[in-house]
């Protein structure tokens, strides 16, 4: 073990350094500018804890540039994000864990996003509740929150629940770091919180807090909503107040250098067997979710539908979900043996039921229907008693499937071939 000296300016303990190290190896492996990857990192882990450490506490930290990242949307746009060195997440989650508790206790508890005890199925289990109750809503949309924060106001909201200056030097120290870019040039960053940083989900949590939460509280306490980060959701009892509402929105998020984006930002209304209007806007999507009017069978009547406001996959999700399908396809295609191809498979495809199961389970159906296709299909390659027949490769994809059952999670679910 590395002699450590106690003659520091800054209160970080060596043991806050560990425990930071310990909650960053276990989320994501990128590598930043140093290209040193977590396993690197992991075979020097005494000396580079110590170096993080040293520098800390004696307030001569400073984080190295951030690596710029660009991945597909869904939409066909490009969202970028900021990947620090391991050295630097380490570094940020000892303040993470410092500031996190306090401000847990002063959240607002219809805040979802980035928070422990917190999830996406929460949210869309309450929205669905408000959905019952309320007629009219507004779909919120920020656009390019993340890269917008102002970084003045930001410092306004930390100031009320962090009185320690080293957690303020440091958080300014990573709002002003540079950032590399894919072709190696420096950038300065003005505004904006890296979207890939350990520290920005919080600090976008806390400036949302002030910016939304704590505002509608004040100003609009009988307006429920639910936040998950920068998606939003508010309902209202009618078109009028979700229209008036949403002008003050608007301008509380110019107020707060923020923009709603006027092509994703949309009022909509609760259509169901009880709400009748015709001509509006009939559905959102939230969290991957789509709500909207659907045909659901009565607990009471026996043989009744009727019409329920519910929440199921979106068809982006879908298609999506469809698309890696065919990506795992090209993949597996080599594999020999249908054993390894459900192990490959298996560990990918439990999350996406385990995601977009619980809304609406039968919804997901045909994205198990292409993959029981797509194992068809390499049968159909494998054997060549079935090279010409992709029935024959289906029939005999359903006698696997009822000699091992349980080979592919989707199988266990129900999802037979």
């Amino acid at each position: 073990m590395i002699e450590k000296r106690n003659t520091k300016t800054q209160p970080i303990t060596h043991q806050q350094v560990w425990r930071a190290y310990k909650s960053v190896k276990d989320n994501g492996k990128a590598a930043g500018v140093d290209e040193v990857s977590l396993k690197d990192f992991a075979e020097d882990k005494e000396r580079q804890i110590y170096k993080i450490w040293n520098r800390m506490s004696s307030g001569s930290y400073f984080p190295p540039p951030i690596r710029e990242v660009e991945i597909s949307k869904k939409d066909g746009g490009k969202r970028k994000l900021g990947i620090p060195t391991v050295a630097d997440r380490v570094a940020q989650m000892v303040v993470k864990h410092h500031i996190e508790a306090r401000y847990e206790k002063k959240f607002h508890q219809d805040s979802y996003g980035y928070r422990p005890k917190k999830d996406v199925h929460e949210a869309i289990k309450r929205a669905r509740e408000r959905c019952m109750e309320y007629d009219w809503g507004i779909d919120l949309d920020i656009k390019g929150f993340f890269d917008n924060i102002d970084h003045g106001l930001l410092m306004k909201c930390l100031h009320p629940y962090i009185s320690e200056k080293w957690v303020i030097m440091y958080i300014e120290r990573w709002l002003k770091a540079p950032i590399i870019n894919k072709e190696g040039e420096k950038g300065t960053r003005e505004k904006g919180t890296p979207q890939g940083g350990v520290i920005s989900p919080l600090l976008s949590n806390i400036f949302l807090h002030f910016v939304f939460d704590k505002w509608m509280e004040i100003y609009h306490p009988n307006n429920k909503f639910e936040r998950y980060a920068d998606d939003v959701i508010i309902h209202c009892r009618n078109k009028g107040e979700a229209e008036q509402l949403l002008r003050e929105v608007n301008e509380r998020m110019n107020k707060c250098k923020l923009e709603l984006h006027p092509e994703k930002t949309r009022i909509f209304y609760c259509k169901d067997y009880r709400r009748k209007a015709n001509g509006e806007n009939v559905s959102f999507t939230f969290l991957g979710h789509t709500f909207k009017p659907r045909r659901h069978k009565s607990h009471f009547c026996e043989g009744k539908y009727f019409l329920g406001f519910s929440p199921a996959i979106s068809i982006k999700a879908r298609k999506d979900k469809i698309s890696k399908i065919k990506e795992m396809y090209k993949k597996f295609f080599i594999i020999k043996d249908i054993h390894q191809i459900a192990k490959y498979v298996n560990s990918i495809i439990g999350g996406w039921i385990a995601f977009y199961g619980r809304a609406n389970f039968w919804k997901i159906k045909p994205i198990f229907d292409n993959l029981n296709f797509r194992l068809a299909k390499w049968l159909k390659r494998q054997y060549k008693r079935l090279k010409y027949s992709l029935g024959r490769a289906f029939k005999h994809l359903k006698h696997i499937q009822k000699l091992k059952p349980d080979l592919f999670v989707h199988w266990r679910y129900g999802f037979t071939v």
